[in-house]
């Protein structure tokens, strides 16, 4: 179905109520007069029922609206009227249908039944319902079959909207369509402008549908913070905005917001709920392509690590799958998140995800190549096939830079060094023996007080990177005991921090002091304090080299 067919499809969507009764033209012949309940005229009509009984019980359910010919009005065979008597039969017959919740009632009164009307007319106002009075002769049957026919229409136009919506969105979450687009189509259907931001009040996607988008999004954060979540699909907040909830299982990541009045909400609930399924539908498909993508890079990088049986051209071949081109060299490289603190392993999982996500983006974005997986928890490998030609160090700056500047745009805050092992013409011999060196790179850089550099090489971490290299000899560990002991012991962190910086000043008392650190009494006697307690003079030069290189193994001891 065309955009305009479904426009129309929702234009002409209406219930029937006691008015568009009132507007059937067999009705209108017979000049209907409302006796009270003229401001409920809108009240919506479920079905017409023909009813001459006084005891509605287990007959209405309510939303009917009720035709007779008030013969529940006389009084009994044998009695004679009276104007009391015939105003408590009017009153408990009305009485009776407003208990049963009807949306009205039409009574015929022909002439000669004055006594009736009036008592009609009298206990109307006692009652809720429309009360409309003919006075001449209305052949009701017709009048069901009218309404009958436009009721039944109307439930199979509202089972066509249904059919229609439902074939729209189950299209667009087959084609796995972008947020975009579903937005924009849910917004044709209704007619109106729909909004699509997440849980932070950011705009995701929108459809301004006739509106300006200057207009639409003007301070939309602020606005958008005045409505609050909700997980119906209603009207809501001081803007009061209809929203919808995006999201499975109760985990909603945004929310479809309509922010101005429409003429029907019930036709745009259904668009807005459908919408929000097939986006949640999307997102989670393409989570899972992304996700088994991942894996099977990985599965593919450990292999290429451990190559033990696999020749060159299968690994070609393979990589090659994943949509590795093929290069005449090869960089790996590892990115290294900075953990927290205090570490949560749930957080630093999602912070890995975010950047195995802002890793493949930026190398599709920047038409790069290169096999991308998770290596270990919080760190990120990849092998990056550099093109004909092109000298390596300026793509992998490139590189570097569009990730910074990628994780300034997110909403996850990243922080991470890169280790960038030696290039090598063979695959095979960049992942089994670079992934682990660029991998010690960035474990080692990541321990430097200001790692401001976008990348590193062996070269660039030096001794520190001997050492990281050495720190797991248990000879290594005897050594740093031994010169550190006299601190180790008191378990005092201020003290190895004095000790570190009166080492990276060279052994310079004065400037230490004049950096403002301690005053000059307090750090001479700190420090003489730290000689008694180390037993060696800081003033002697292989000291001083032999503490620096003890404390950077104990700095790397945790890596």
């Amino acid at each position: 179905m065309r955009k305009d067919n479904a426009i129309v499809l929702y234009a002409m969507s209406m219930n029937i109520t006691v008015q568009g009764i009132l507007d059937v033209p067999e009705i209108q012949v017979a000049n209907p007069q409302i006796l009270a309940g003229g401001d409920q005229l809108d009240n919506p009509v479920r079905w017409v029922h023909i009813a001459e009984v006084t005891d509605f019980s287990g007959l209405l359910q309510g939303g009917e609206m009720v035709l007779t010919t008030g013969l529940a009005l006389d009084p009994p065979p044998g009695q004679e009227p009276s104007a009391e008597d015939s105003e408590e039969r009017a009153q408990a017959y009305l009485r009776a249908l407003d208990r049963a919740g009807v949306s009205g009632v039409i009574v015929e009164l022909m002439a000669g039944r004055t006594n009736a009307v009036a008592a009609l007319r009298s206990a109307a106002m006692h009652v809720r319902i429309p009360v409309i009075v003919v006075t001449q002769r209305v052949r009701f049957v017709e009048v069901t079959e009218v309404v009958h026919r436009l009721i039944v229409a109307e439930q199979l136009e509202q089972v066509e909207k249904a059919r229609f919506v439902h074939e729209v969105f189950t299209e667009l979450s087959l084609t796995g369509a972008a947020p975009e687009e579903i937005v924009t189509r849910a917004a044709e259907i209704i007619g109106a402008p729909i909004v699509l931001e997440d849980l932070s009040h950011l705009v995701v996607a929108y459809a301004p549908e006739g509106i300006p988008a200057q207009e639409l999004l003007n301070d939309w954060e602020r606005r958008s913070r005045r409505v609050p979540l909700r997980h119906q699909t209603l009207r809501s907040g001081t803007e009061d905005w209809l929203q919808s909830t995006v999201g499975l299982r109760g985990h909603p990541w945004g929310r479809l917001v309509v922010p101005i009045g429409l003429a029907d909400d019930s036709a745009a609930h259904m668009v807005l709920e459908r919408a929000g399924q097939a986006l949640a539908i999307n997102r989670m498909a393409e989570r899972d392509q992304r996700e088994l993508s991942q894996q099977a890079q990985a599965g593919l990088l450990h292999e290429l690590r451990q190559g033990r049986s696999m020749e060159e051209s299968e690994a070609l071949v393979r990589a090659a799958a994943f949509g590795l081109r093929a290069a005449p060299l090869y960089v790996p490289a590892v990115i290294r998140l900075v953990r927290p603190h205090t570490p949560d392993p749930l957080v630093l999982q999602r912070q890995e995800r975010s950047l195995l996500d802002l890793v493949n983006q930026t190398l599709q974005a920047k038409g790069m190549s290169g096999l991308v997986a998770s290596l270990q928890t919080g760190s990120v490998a990849i092998l990056l096939a550099i093109p004909a030609r092109q000298p390596a160090d300026p793509i992998l700056q490139r590189l570097c830079r569009s990730l910074i500047d990628g994780a300034a745009g997110s909403l996850t805050a990243l922080s991470w060094t890169v280790g960038i092992g030696e290039s090598r013409e063979a695959l095979l011999t960049a992942a089994r023996a670079g992934i682990d060196e660029a991998n010690h790179v960035a474990e080692t850089a990541s321990t430097l007080r200001q790692s401001d550099r976008p990348m590193y090489r062996f070269a660039d971490i030096r001794l520190r990177g001997l050492l990281a290299l050495l720190r797991g000899d248990p000879r290594v560990q005897t050594f740093v005991e031994a010169e550190l002991s006299g601190l180790l012991r008191r378990g005092d962190g201020g003290d190895l921090d004095l000790l570190q910086k009166y080492l990276e000043s060279d052994g310079n008392k004065a400037g230490l002091a004049r950096s403002g650190y301690l005053s000059r009494p307090t750090l001479y006697a700190r420090l003489a304090s730290l000689e008694k307690r180390l037993g060696v003079s800081l003033s002697d030069p292989e000291s001083r080299t032999s503490l620096h290189v003890a404390l950077l193994l104990y700095r790397l001891r945790n890596l």
